[in-house]
């Protein structure tokens, strides 16, 4: 009796070692799907998914892909680089969307900026695929914006709801649509990481109150829009943060309270009309080389609201300092970005009440702003 046992045991064993040896091989007889596997019913979709898929497709086709030709020689087709741009810097690529139903498109002003400095040409393509010229209406470079107006198309795309960036909450969704590494009518999803950043734009002004967001901004989605979950436009995203130049869950976007300003006034009259007090400030690393608290004035425009006011900038002669502006409509101000925001706060022929330090004595003084650009032509 135990012999048969024994048998049976070894029996057994040879035969599941004989089917471990030949798994690999039966197997694929056995299993294998040689022809097309039935779908699985997956039910409706999650309500936020559904939520997503319809913000896209409300969205999209307001977004524009935006092709800035500068007036380069010999350029060839083929010599692109990863992102789809002439090498050499011909071609700026970046994203826009519609503004109102004339057709004006916004976008950033470095993505049309060289095409506009050098004569070439800015194209849109929308989300039909068509290619449609586009004639320059204005630029603000210190607020990195632009706007240009479509040419002739037989159906013009629906302008973007608007929405407001003053009440906006650390936490909120957001969306980007955009036109990353030439990869049309891309979206990416995110949230609102930080509000109230100030980032600085050319000629020495900073944009207060800028949308900080993870969700994806690469290169090419430079002028798209930044929408909340209601699909309203919040912001234009305009600048990432990374060493490589890829996103690394830190962009930035205009906010649209100061977009729904400046978009109009370029509209109306090409340009941007800042408001200013005229003078040149110092910049912000000297001063506090210098142990400086407020902004220092370093020149005084002739003519202008802080000229006539007595205001007085740094000696050329003898280097001796003049003014300090310490306070602006009662808040201090400790760089040119608070100075800057408490005037444009009060507006063009609006008057605005300074604290200004001169030989350790402090001194109040009220100036009315004026358009300083438009003065100095």
């Amino acid at each position: 009796m135990p012999d048969r046992t024994v048998r049976f045991v070894l029996a057994a064993v040879l035969v599941l070692l004989a089917l471990y040896v030949a798994q690999p091989y039966l197997q694929p007889l056995l299993y294998s799907a040689d022809a097309p596997r039935a779908v699985t019913a997956r039910g409706d979709l999650a309500q936020s998914e559904q939520a997503t898929i319809r913000l896209f497709e409300q969205a999209s086709p307001s977004v524009v892909h935006v092709f800035a030709q500068g007036a380069a020689q010999n350029r060839d087709l083929l010599d692109l680089d990863d992102e789809g741009n002439e090498q050499g810097g011909g071609t700026q690529t970046g994203t826009g969307f519609v503004w109102d139903g004339a057709g004006h498109i916004v976008t950033n002003t470095h993505v049309v900026q060289n095409a506009a400095q050098s004569g070439g040409s800015v194209s849109v393509r929308l989300s039909d695929g068509t290619v449609v010229p586009t004639t320059l209406v204005g630029l603000a470079p210190s607020y990195d914006l632009a706007v240009l107006r479509l040419g002739r198309v037989t159906r013009m795309p629906p302008p973007l709801a608007i929405g407001s960036s003053a009440d906006l909450k650390v936490g909120q969704s957001t969306f980007a649509i955009g036109n990353p590494f030439g990869l049309d009518h891309t979206l990416t999803t995110g949230v609102i990481s930080a509000v109230r950043r100030r980032m600085p734009t050319s000629e020495g002004r900073e944009v207060s109150g800028v949308i900080q967001t993870d969700a994806a901004i690469n290169p090419g989605n430079s002028g798209g829009p930044l929408l909340d979950s209601a699909g309203r436009l919040i912001g234009v995203n305009t600048a990432i943060v990374s060493p490589s130049g890829a996103s690394a869950g830190i962009g930035f976007a205009i906010p649209v309270d100061v977009v729904n300003r400046i978009v109009p006034e370029l509209i109306k009259v090409g340009r941007v009309r800042n408001p200013g007090i005229g003078i040149i400030a110092a910049q912000e690393a000297a001063t506090a080389r210098l142990g400086i608290d407020g902004v220092v004035i370093v020149r005084v425009l002739p003519g202008s609201p802080a000229a006539q006011a007595g205001l007085r900038g740094v000696d050329a002669q003898t280097g001796d300092l003049g003014d300090v502006i310490v306070e602006a409509n009662g808040n201090p101000v400790h760089r040119l970005a608070d100075l800057t925001a408490a005037i444009e706060e009060a507006g063009l022929g609006a008057t605005v009440t300074l604290k200004v330090e001169r030989d350790g004595r402090v001194r109040q003084v009220r100036i009315t702003t004026t358009d300083v650009a438009e003065n100095r032509q």
